[in-house]
This record gives C-alpha cells, sequence and structure tokens, in this order.
C-alpha cells in the first residue's frame, strides 16, 4: 500500500497548476483510488483499495473558508493556477477565500470536483492525462 512519503515525494515534484495531471498519474501508480484536500488547513485523505486509507497532517495554519461561495472569482483564480501563475499554496488561499472547503480528486473517473461548504459541487475538473 501507499505511504505519505510516497505521497509527498511525488507532490515535491509538483511547481505549479501545470504539473497537476502527472502528479496524478504517479498516484495512480501508488494505488490511491482517490483522495480529498481540505482547504482550511491543507490536510488530505487519501483511499485506497480494500478500504485502505490515510490522513496528512494540515500543511498550513488554518484558513476561513468563506460561508458563501463565489464560483466566478474561484475560476478565474484555478484558471491562473492552472496557467502555473500561482503556487500551491496561494491556491489554497484563494480557494478558500472563495468558498471551496475541499476538492476531490477520483482517480478513476479522472476528474477534479471543489465543493462548497453545503457539499454542493462548485466546478469540475477533468484532469488531462499525462504523456
Amino acid at each position: 500500500m501507499f505511504t505519505l512519503q510516497a505521497i509527498k515525494d511525488a507532490h515535491s515534484k509538483v511547481k505549479s497548476g501545470i504539473d497537476f495531471p502527472t502528479y496524478v498519474q504517479e498516484l495512480r501508480v501508488l494505488g490511491i483510488t482517490k483522495y480529498d484536500i481540505y482547504a482550511r488547513d491543507g490536510h488530505a485523505v487519501y483511499f485506497g483499495k480494500e478500504g485502505f486509507q490515510l490522513q496528512s497532517l494540515p500543511t498550513y495554519k488554518p484558513l476561513r473558508v468563506a460561508n458563501i461561495s463565489d464560483k466566478e472569482r474561484f475560476k478565474h483564480y484555478l484558471k491562473n493556477h492552472q496557467r502555473g501563475q500561482t503556487d500551491y499554496h496561494t491556491f489554497c488561499k484563494d480557494a478558500a477565500a472563495t468558498g471551496v472547503e475541499k476538492w476531490t480528486v477520483d482517480m478513476a473517473e479522472m476528474t477534479c470536483t471543489y465543493y462548497e461548504k453545503q457539499h454542493n459541487k462548485m466546478q469540475v475538473e477533468h484532469i488531462a492525462t499525462a504523456l
């Protein structure tokens, strides 16, 4: 099964949103089937086969997640991040400020779904397959 260290090693190669598809492919190879990232503090829950899961520790000081989501502003921040214009921590701050509570990456569907506090989907992105 996968380890938090193996995940950390894969994540260390990510410099911006441009690297995300390759990162997801590496996590798939490790056996991760999906994972949730929480904008509040950056902790993640990783899921594998047969109910296996690991939870990471928070990666930054807690942020305030806005109670009212701003989908259009979030889409703007997301596009900037995907173009490599922001680093990961900046993206997390922007996501929290626009009401994103968490995002779920589903390896089978190859999607990244962003959720607001009320658990409604804010945005679903299809992940390009890394070459």
